[in-house]
């Protein structure tokens, strides 16, 4: 059974959620604020957390933030707000995902769905056995155990990124537009995706580059999508 932290002000939402969640067999842990969302993190087994922006105490972007500097997990940000600035933001501190409120919940669990999808593909929870390295230069992807370097220098990626880099650098020379990432590697239909791809990609440049501005291995071909280059 996954495990899923849902934090949120809005009790009404908390509770709509977990029913949702429980529905399809996860198991729910509740939080109203950031700082409960941090304790009950640091105490219990989560495989996802699903965070809202706005709350007391400590609102998303700042626990986000304190996970991101410690934990991989799964992050789908919660907001009640439509405008790109904000999913943005927390794309940009790390979040895997987001949802508009008032969301679907076909919508919701999807998205939860292909978070945890991605979670046990990357094999953060259990080891899988494989002898797939991929190296283009100096950047190297050992998927027997999750590990990217460059330079021998160990990188690390949420689990977002590292699923966008694995899919790209087993494809390196090809490209691939935003859509065809996103199918790939969300395995579902692209919608408003531009801004996810983007900040991902951007992350990840800064980790694997040297000059994200003139980057040597994952490259933009523009109008068309991105590549990671043939060395």
């Amino acid at each position: 059974m996954y495990h899923i932290l849902v934090c949120d002000d809005d009790k009404e939402i908390v509770q709509a959620i977990e029913i949702y969640l429980s529905q399809e067999g996860y198991h729910v842990l509740k939080a109203y604020d950031g700082k409960q969302c941090l304790e009950l993190l640091e105490n219990n087994t989560v495989h996802l957390i699903m965070l809202d922006i706005m709350m007391p105490k400590m609102d998303g972007m700042e626990a986000l933030s304190k996970i991101r500097q410690e934990k991989a997990i799964p992050v789908i940000m919660l907001s009640a707000k439509s405008e790109d600035e904000d999913k943005i933001s927390g794309l940009n501190l790390g979040a895997d995902d987001y949802v508009t409120k008032p969301f679907n919940p076909r919508e919701l669990i999807a998205r939860v769905n292909s978070c945890i999808r991605r979670y046990t593909k990357l094999g953060m929870m259990n080891e899988t056995e494989n002898e797939n390295i991929y190296q283009t230069g100096e950047l190297i992807l050992d998927d027997n155990f999750k590990k990217v370097t460059v330079d021998d220098q160990e990188i690390k990626l949420t689990p977002t990124e590292y699923n966008i880099l694995l899919f790209l650098i087993k494809n390196k020379g090809k490209v691939y537009s935003i859509e065809q990432i996103y199918q790939n590697v969300w395995a579902e239909d692209a919608y408003g995706a531009e801004n996810i791809i983007a900040v991902h990609i951007r992350h990840i440049r800064e980790k694997i580059e040297i000059n994200p501005k003139d980057p040597k291995y994952l490259k933009v071909i523009w109008g068309i999508g991105y590549k990671i280059e043939t060395l």
